[in-house]
């Protein structure tokens, strides 16, 4: 059952997530994916990864915890909707969470550490689920969710992130090369 969530299975705010998603088998592309930000961003300094394109965004390491955190809230609701849970799962505030985390005070390799320890959490618990598991409909947010929806959102998240990095941050002209 890990194919492509049918879009009656998530909110329309998670589409552009899920069609980031490349065919293939989720969890292998969620290991996969894991290897491919690391490697983005395990050489960049502490001073590189406190860069912000612009005033009001996010610097690198901001993201990097937003994505982890992200990842552990969806990874909940996951299991819980995995599990046979009705109980509607709440929405949460993704400043909120950044703005409270000080991320931009970690050391980088730790928040690379901490978003390795998220991925392989979901990537273990994935590996646990059963065919029958993969549409369990849940609710979060007030939105209806599968299970195989939240696998999605979860890789198109990351990989939509990864990708504002590489574009917005990385390549531009002020970003502070060592």
């Amino acid at each position: 059952m890990r194919f492509r969530p049918e879009s009656n299975e998530y909110n329309a705010y998670f589409k552009p997530y899920v069609d980031m998603v490349p065919e293939g088998d989720i969890i292998e592309i969620l290991v996969q994916q894991e290897k491919e930000t690391k490697d983005l961003l395990k050489n960049l300094t502490d001073e590189e990864a406190r860069f912000r394109y612009e005033a009001h965004k996010w610097s690198i390491k901001q993201l990097i915890g937003h994505v982890a955190d992200t990842e552990r809230v969806m990874s909940y609701r996951l299991l819980a909707i995995a599990r046979g849970d009705t109980t509607p799962l709440p929405g949460f505030d993704q400043d909120a969470y950044v703005e409270q985390a000080a991320f931009d005070e970690w050391p980088l390799e730790e928040l690379l550490k901490n978003f390795s320890a998220v991925r392989a959490s979901t990537v273990h618990l994935l590996k646990g689920l059963r065919d029958a598991d993969w549409t369990k409909m849940g609710e979060a947010n007030q939105s209806p969710l599968t299970v195989r929806a939240l696998a999605y959102i979860i890789a198109g998240h990351e990989r939509h992130h990864r990708n504002i990095i590489q574009t917005r941050y990385l390549q531009s002209p002020r970003f502070p090369h060592a």
